[in-house]
């Protein structure tokens, strides 16, 4: 635990509780403050990060928040296991490492989207009004006449929005959020990675079509085939990722 705290670095005055929270988070998350492990004292904590007690105390409520640490006030706190005690709300933090892209994380993302995305669809097929039709064949045209990849994926990303609220499942929304953010911190990365999926504007509009002719089977399996397009793309990247960082330097 010593070389943990030891690695931390004093912050600067502005968002002190947010720079303090990060830190921590960073050295919960990547296994420097093991899970179990006893919290440092808050004094050992103001002197390591060079804060008063109400930063610290802010960032720990955050960390307990998250699920992260058990805070136990007069006692003993604690760091938690946070693969089986946090939530969805973690999952940003994950994707990018100090030492790069974790990409099982990314994997992982993939993995989620392409399930949420095709059964999304289906249950769009199923609940979606007329207007939320009209919406996704209005986004599916306007994605055939886009030229640039930055419009497409604002236009994806309102396509597939628009398919999650027509999906009325509150639990896919609050996913999609998470999801959202994650890849809203690596938009430019994954812009060429996503390029196939982002640019087959007649899948896109497949699956509107399916989803206001109520074709449930069809809106699920046109959904999955086309996210199943982006996630090939991206682990090639990965793959490639992989490789360069095995090599010898």
């Amino acid at each position: 635990m010593s070389e943990a705290i030891g690695s931390l670095t004093p912050v600067r005055r502005q968002a002190l509780s947010d720079a303090v929270f990060e830190q921590l988070r960073a050295r919960i998350v990547g296994g420097e403050l093991e899970a179990g492990m006893p919290l440092p004292a808050e004094r050992v904590l103001c002197d390591a990060l060079g804060v008063n007690r109400s930063s610290i105390r802010e960032a720990l409520r955050r960390l307990e928040q998250a699920r992260l640490v058990s805070v136990r006030h007069g006692g003993t706190s604690r760091v938690l296991d946070y693969r089986s005690s946090a939530g969805l709300d973690l999952l940003p933090s994950l994707l990018l490492t100090e030492t790069g892209v974790d990409a099982a994380a990314v994997r992982g993302v993939l993995e989620m989207r392409s399930a949420i995305a095709s059964d999304a669809a289906r249950l769009a097929a199923m609940r979606a009004t007329a207007d939320a039709a009209q919406r996704l064949d209005a986004i599916a045209d306007a994605m055939a006449e886009a030229s640039s990849l930055v419009e497409l994926q604002e236009l994806a990303i309102e396509f597939w929005s628009t398919i999650i609220d027509a999906s009325d499942n509150i639990a896919y929304r609050l996913a999609y959020n998470s999801l959202r953010e994650t890849y809203d911190r690596c938009r430019e990365l994954l812009a060429e990675a996503l390029a196939d999926e982002l640019r087959d504007a007649a899948s896109y509009a497949a699956i509107a079509a399916a989803v206001a002719a109520g074709d449930a089977a069809a809106s699920e399996d046109r959904a999955r085939t086309l996210v199943r397009r982006g996630e090939e793309g991206i682990n090639r990247v990965l793959s490639a990722l992989e490789q360069n960082q095995g090599e010898p330097r």
